[in-house]
């Protein structure tokens, strides 16, 4: 396995290595968590829980229990989220991922752990969001004929006017599945890719830590890029120690000549 320094240096030689086998891949798979939109200030979830907000216990605010046990409350919390995200922009990591697949057509499937949509906002297109969307909404129970969620009535949570169905946030939640034809897809990535890069991740939360054992044990190459040491670290052929912000720019970066693909 190639490695650099620590102490968020990255070492030249195993950053070119990494560029080449960016270059030389057809297909490439990325894989982004919470660490890649640190730098633009998006907080965890638990760490967003301050204030008035740090007296509740995470489980209650994002599971479908906590929510129909305070509806209200919970859609609070998640309005409050929403808010503090709103006031951030996508950070470098975000632009070189965007960048790079606009200038390689069809050659990027990008799979995010973030419900934040920063990816979106930076140009991304077609992101795998495997825990969910914040800015989108779905119905808490299946819907009647007459449910529409351009008519709803007022109140925190709306909710539909004939039957009461409350719209809840369209993330995954405690106890909850990720979305089956997203994670069908990240994985055909995973497994058919030359190339994963897992950016700004632990590795610990499953099924999406899964990605990386998949593609390794398909054999394909499997780069981590994240400020400290993870758990997927065993597996990959390369580690880069360092920010997205810098890490992302420099493996992404098409101006080395490195080998052509």
């Amino acid at each position: 396995m190639t490695a650099c320094t620590p102490e968020n240096t990255l070492d030249a030689a195993s950053v070119h290595t990494v560029r080449n086998w960016v270059a030389q891949a057809s297909r490439l798979c990325v894989l982004t968590g919470a660490g890649v939109s640190a730098a633009s200030g998006v907080l965890t979830f638990r760490d967003a829980q301050t204030g008035y907000w740090a007296q509740f216990r995470a489980e209650d605010m994002a599971s479908e229990a906590g929510f129909r046990a305070n509806p209200e409350r919970v859609w609070r919390w998640y309005q409050h989220r929403r808010e503090l995200i709103a006031a951030v922009q996508p950070n470098a990591a975000h632009l070189a991922l965007a960048d790079w697949a606009r200038q390689h057509p069809d050659r990027m499937t990008l799979v995010t752990q973030n419900v934040d949509g920063l990816h979106q906002r930076a140009g991304s297109a077609d992101v795998l969001c495997l825990h969910g969307d914040l800015w989108q909404d779905r119905w808490l129970n299946r819907p009647c004929p007459q449910c529409n969620p351009e008519v709803l009535s007022d109140g925190e949570p709306p909710a539909c006017p004939h039957c009461g169905n409350l719209r809840r946030p369209g993330v995954v939640w405690f106890g909850e599945m990720l979305p089956g034809s997203v994670l069908a897809r990240a994985q055909a990535a995973a497994e058919a890719c030359d190339l994963l890069l897992v950016v700004g991740t632990a590795g610990v939360v499953y099924p999406a830590a899964g990605l990386a054992q998949l593609a390794h044990r398909c054999g394909r190459r499997v780069v981590v890029l994240n400020t400290t040491a993870t758990d997927l670290d065993t597996v990959a052929d390369a580690v880069l120690r360092g920010p997205a912000t810098v890490s992302l720019a420099a493996v992404l970066a098409m101006d080395d000549g490195a080998g052509a693909g």
